[in-house]
């Protein structure tokens, strides 16, 4: 998928500020999009004023080029090694200069921010290049445009060229947002192996009303299309460099037989454990009657449907609906035990030739948390699953929600030929679990090969597939040895249903250039750049798994064609220059990844609520993609309410301590959290914690643990892990989850000492009465920013919060270490 955003969030932006031009210009040449996105602004003010250009972009694509010009004057970014440009940051940084251009926004965007103040009367060009491959799902490329100007732009205009040499079967264009009127403005053509796009709404036609000054362009833009396929594939070559697609239709689909390892520990509970049944209830209807299949499930124990494969009959079909719906949650997460016994039954499945010799197997296993029950190091999982797997069948990991270590799970799943989806937590998580069986539920040909002769190829992309699934495509690019030869010779093998599909297929160069002589538009170097991001994407996936001696040797190759290309990737970074008057900041754009963070960070958007340090409170408000953090000002030995939900039965205090010894020098004295209670009351379950012990009572019996015990407990309704790192995992109940962290110092430190810290996950699971100095930010709570102006520390501004209809006044950082922007709270804030 592509996707664009435009976003102007500066609520000055109708103030003097007029965006009078926006355009998306994309041109595709087979399935390769380079997209240019230009918005022109001017400041209509008296005086200077900052200017935001935001655009959302696929997670799948690399940015290319930036510039900002300015009166004239061009400043633009530049590709470097991550290191180097690092370091380049920092400097910024020391001068009080802000960066981080890119984060996380969503499923499968990332966004790309940057502002940039300028002088009254003064115009600014902002202009960036992004290019992807465009990938085939159920028998459509799509390239998804995300469109939010937030005012009207009297020159805006969405134009997309497409350019298949095979021909243009079918184009879609539709927009969420379009109304009837709107409808006669998406211009749509195509003939033959040419497709255009165009929407240009004049700014009446923006209007959601006659006189209304608010825009309609808000939501999703979507173009489909597919290609001809007269045969089973089609190469192409240009200036030395092949591109190799193959999509064979029309095939007998092969008999599937699929393994669903559930996860159902009790951090499952709730909404997870109901969507996971809608979902699976639903793939039940889509399995076909020559499919096997089973269910694992897993909690503190491993549970089977049946100890074998059972056939899709009618019969078994309804038996394995009524299994579905009574499953629920119980215990802890014994990932290892689930996976292996799913391994286990498809192997015998095999050797004992239950199943069809040409049939398609599949792992697909579902999780929401970490491995803490039989074998828990995932180094060890992952080892004993590789040489269980032995590259028989494909692994595929979906990971629920932000509390697993999605990193495992794609090395796992890498490693085993599949690969690693996060389900996100959301009303559609059983539609998500559904797409991707989908993706995956129509094998028509396993242990695809594509072989190329070795004495004249270099570079080549990864050409053995273990499935080829109906309506995607293979797609594999080379580079000749010799760059002025100009024609392939290849073979194509692959196991069909019924028999082997084999065939040879030539190309050479003239052929190529004859299918492109009605092009006019498409850049010439489209081949060797998709070979280019085809490399570096499948190079960084290996570089995953990878350690050691392999792991450097993949992070030369992936940076130098980074560098080589100009492509942002996870190694490198761009650097944005800026005009150096009226306070304008450097910045710096990285590729985001997926990670495993407690917090919310710019790889990852995971809600969470901390108390940390000297106790200041840090609350992510996703919505507005910032954070409010605040201190309390309280003295040591208080007791504070930080939880507490009434519905549920969950309350959380925590007890102050101080330094050793007092400052007389300070205003007030650093106090930290030394003690905390977490308690259910319907449960009668209570767990203090201190920085020395840790003790369970149940009811009236009383259980102690030290820091250095290794511990998993599992009691009815309480899950309970304490571990090497000096952190204690509690959860309650189907409640959330919380995370103690200990912070040790040097026990002789004049000053300090030790104290805890409290991470909460999984708070939606707290009712809405909840309340408490944490618990009332558990819920949506809005606020507005007014009024920024210069506060006490130059590189700080303060501003004016309304919040819960109090006014505050805050402090805006930008350099936290862990959140690209909150507001701190100068005032004490305990009822809001």
């Amino acid at each position: 998928e592509a996707a664009l955003f435009f976003s102007f969030f500066n609520p000055q932006v109708v103030n003097g500020i007029e965006i009078y031009s926006m355009k998306i210009d994309s041109k595709v040449t087979s399935r390769f999009a380079r997209n240019v996105i230009t918005s022109q602004a001017v400041n209509r003010g008296n005086v200077h004023k900052e200017v935001f250009f935001d655009v959302e972009l696929p997670k799948t694509a690399f940015i290319t080029n930036f510039s900002m010009t300015i009166d004239g004057v061009t400043y633009p970014g530049y590709i470097k090694e991550k290191e180097a440009a690092k370091q380049e940051y920092e400097k910024a940084v020391s001068k009080g200069q802000t960066a981080g251009l890119v984060k996380a926004s969503g499923r499968k965007t990332e966004k790309f921010t940057v502002s940039v103040n300028i002088a009254a009367a003064s115009k600014v060009t902002f202009e960036l290049t992004y290019e992807e491959l465009l990938k085939r799902q159920f028998g459509k490329y799509e390239m998804f445009i995300k469109v939010k100007p937030k005012q009207l732009v009297k020159d805006f205009e969405i134009d997309i060229s497409i350019f298949e040499p095979q021909g243009i079967t079918e184009l879609e264009a539709e927009g969420t947002f379009i109304t009837n009127d709107l409808q006669n403005v998406i211009k749509k053509t195509f003939s033959d192996k040419k497709g255009h796009i165009s929407f240009k709404p004049t700014l009446d036609q923006q209007r959601t009303c006659a006189n209304c000054s608010q825009s309609l362009l808000d939501g999703d833009f979507t173009v489909k299309y597919d290609v001809k396929r007269t045969t089973p594939d089609n190469l192409q070559i240009v200036n030395g460099y092949f591109v190799h697609f193959f999509a064979p239709t029309n095939l007998p689909q092969l008999p599937k037989n699929i393994i669903f390892v559930i996860d159902i520990s009790g951090s499952m509970s709730g909404r997870e454990i109901e969507q996971t049944r809608e979902a699976l209830l639903k793939i039940l209807d889509d399995i076909r009657d020559d499919d096997f299949f089973n269910f694992i499930l897993f909690g503190s124990d491993v549970h089977t449907w049946k100890e074998k494969l059972i056939k899709a009959t009618p019969e078994n079909l309804d038996e394995a609906r009524k299994f579905v719906r009574g499953i629920d949650t119980e215990g802890m997460t014994n990932l290892y035990g689930g996976i292996m016994k799913g391994i286990e039954i498809l192997n015998a499945a095999h050797e004992e030739k239950f199943v069809p010799k040409r049939s398609a197997s599949i792992i697909i296993m579902l999780t929401d948390g970490q491995p803490n029950v039989g074998i828990s190091n995932t180094e060890d999982i992952r080892t004993h699953v590789k040489k269980a797997i032995e590259g028989k069948y494909p692994l595929y990991n979906l990971g629920f929600g932000y509390g697993v270590d999605y990193g495992f799970l794609e090395k796992m799943a890498l490693e085993n030929k599949g690969l690693a989806r996060r389900i996100y937590p959301d009303s559609d998580s059983a539609l998500q679990l559904q797409g991707f069986y989908d993706e995956v539920s129509n094998p028509m040909l396993m242990d695809v090969e594509l072989h190329y002769p070795e004495n004249e190829i270099s570079g080549l992309t990864k050409n053995s597939f273990k499935h080829f699934y109906d309506g995607s495509e293979i797609v594999v690019a080379g580079r000749f040895a010799d760059i002025n030869q100009n024609s392939l010779t290849v073979d194509v093998k692959g196991e069909g249903a019924n028999d082997v599909l084999s065939f040879t297929t030539q190309q050479d160069a003239e052929q190529t250039a004859k299918a492109f002589q009605e092009q006019e538009y498409i850049f010439g170097d489209y081949i060797e750049r998709l070979w280019a991001y085809l490399t570096i994407e499948q190079l960084l996936e290996k570089r995953t798994a990878a350690t050691g001696e392999e792991k450097e040797n993949l992070t030369a190759e992936v940076l130098d064609l980074s560098l080589k290309y100009k492509f942002v990737t996870p190694l490198t970074s761009m650097v944005v220059t800026k005009p150096e008057d009226y306070d304008n900041q450097a910045g710096i754009a990285d590729k985001t990844t997926e990670a495993l963070n407690l917090c919310i960070t710019k790889q990852t958007p995971v809600i969470c609520f901390t108390v940390d340090g000297d106790p200041h409170f840090i609350i992510s408000v996703p919505q507005k993609e910032d954070a409010i953090c605040f201190n309390i000002n309280e003295k040591p030995g208080d007791v504070l309410s930080l939880i507490n939900d009434p519905v549920t039965g969950i309350t959380v205090n925590g007890e102050l301590i101080g330094d050793k010894r007092a400052n007389s020098d300070a205003k007030s004295q650093n106090t930290y959290f030394g003690k905390l209670g977490i308690a259910n009351k319907y449960l009668n379950l209570k767990v203090t914690v201190t920085s020395e012990k840790i003790t369970v009572q149940n009811g009236n019996e009383k259980t102690p643990f030290t820091w250095l015990d290794s511990v998993t407990l599992q009691q009815e309704g309480l899950t309970l892990i304490i571990n090497k790192e000096k952190n204690l995992v509690l959860s309650m109940g189907g409640g959330a989850s919380f995370v103690v962290v200990l912070h040790q110092v040097w026990k002789k430190h004049p000053l300090h000492q030790d104290f805890l810290g409290l991470y909460t996950l999984k708070s939606h699971k707290l009712s809405e009465q909840t309340h408490g100095l944490l618990g009332q930010f558990f819920h949506p709570i809005d606020f507005t920013i007014l009024e920024i102006h210069p506060g006490s520390d130059p590189k700080k501004p303060d501003a004016t919060m309304i919040i819960k209809n109090k006014e505050l006044t805050v402090t805006s950082y930008s350099s936290y270490p862990q959140i690209p922007l909150f507001y701190y709270i100068t005032l004490l804030v305990l009822k809001l």
